[in-house]
């Protein structure tokens, strides 16, 4: 009996020794799993912007290719540049002009300026000349009717005091021309600035006809050609920035616990598998649109639970920025499975 016994134990041993192996490698995976969750609902992104022209034109020349890799400072597109360079041309000529006019005021200003002294000494010499003279005048005009005085002194001191009087004016009407002619300077000075905010805006037009890459990218959707007449601030294509790649993750709310920027994570491309690439998270975001209603922000991305009849916990983008991305594999949109992993030491995830 006991020999039987034993030998029950010695072959239900293996067995339990095989159970626990094996709940000793579930727990190690779950462990694993929860300290490294990961997603296949990724795709991969970059930046991108709009390529608009700030002035209207018809293209005369583009050189670009749609889905051709660009470097920073390459030309995109010309636009017809020679409405602008007349726009310039007639502007700076129309600045000559005013800068020879200004000459010529000015040196007739000088010359005014030059004899202001005199001619404000001739007002005020005819001013006192036309006092004297009215107040003569007053005098004897009561003295003619008691017959003090004669009709003729009378007569000369009226004669005396007008001819003062069109001096005073004379003198006056001198002293105000010069002045104009002050005014008419200060008037062409500011016309001047006028023409030369001009100029600076049509430099600026005629350089605007020139459409550059901003940075090293790759074109993308480009419909158009040369003879097409583009439109000021409306797209004629988009440019890739493949500066910098990023895959964006949806992870579980469940899986964010000690999720933060600057952790390691890992990405494969679906393109090719059998390539690893490593990545820190660069943010994680902090809104989605609710599937089943509530408050809808506008601008919020918008991420669809696998189950819509179940009540399964909401996923949130997060941004992991790739190092080292291959060029021939990273596209905006190829699908890609990410892992983070929580263990790691953050460290700086700006680029």
């Amino acid at each position: 009996m006991s020999d039987a016994s034993s030998a029950s134990r010695k072959k239900s041993l293996p067995a339990l020794l095989i159970v626990v192996a094996a709940l000793v490698v579930l727990g190690v995976v779950l462990w694993r799993i929860d300290r490294t969750p990961s997603t296949d609902d990724a795709y991969v992104y970059a930046d991108t912007i709009n390529v608009v022209p700030e002035v209207n034109g018809r293209i005369v020349e583009m050189p670009v290719r749609d889905n051709q890799p660009v470097k920073r400072g390459d030309l995109l597109f010309r636009i017809d540049p020679r409405p602008y360079q007349d726009a310039l041309n007639q502007a700076r000529a129309r600045l000559d002009t005013l800068d020879k006019q200004i000459a010529l005021t000015q040196r007739s200003v000088n010359a005014q300026q030059y004899n202001a002294q005199s001619v404000k000494a001739a007002v005020e010499r005819s001013r006192a000349q036309a006092n004297q003279a009215t107040d003569t005048l007053r005098r004897l005009e009561p003295l003619l009717s008691h017959g003090y005085t004669s009709a003729e002194d009378v007569d000369r001191a009226r004669t005396a005091q007008r001819a003062a009087q069109a001096e005073l004016n004379a003198a006056m009407l001198q002293a105000q021309q010069a002045s104009a002619a002050v005014s008419g300077v200060d008037a062409l000075v500011a016309q001047r600035a006028e023409v030369s905010a001009q100029i600076a805006i049509a430099e600026l037009n005629l350089e605007f006809t020139e459409v550059r890459a901003p940075f090293d990218g790759r074109v993308a959707a480009l419909r158009t050609t040369v003879g097409q007449f583009a439109s000021a601030l409306k797209p004629v294509f988009t440019l890739i920035d493949t500066r910098h790649w990023y895959v964006v993750a949806n992870f579980r709310e469940t899986d964010l616990k000690g999720v933060r920027a600057g952790i390691p994570a890992t990405v494969y491309l679906m393109s090719d598998t059998g390539k690893r690439f490593e990545g820190t998270v660069d943010s994680i975001s902090y809104g989605v649109l609710p599937d089943d209603g509530g408050v809808v922000l506008e601008g919020l991305p918008r991420v669809q639970r696998s189950i819509n009849w179940v009540h399964v916990s909401q996923r949130f983008p997060v941004k992991i920025a790739v190092q080292n991305p291959d060029p021939a594999l990273f596209r905006v949109g190829t699908s890609a499975v990410a892992t983070l992993r929580r263990d790691g030491h953050a460290h700086d995830a700006s680029r």
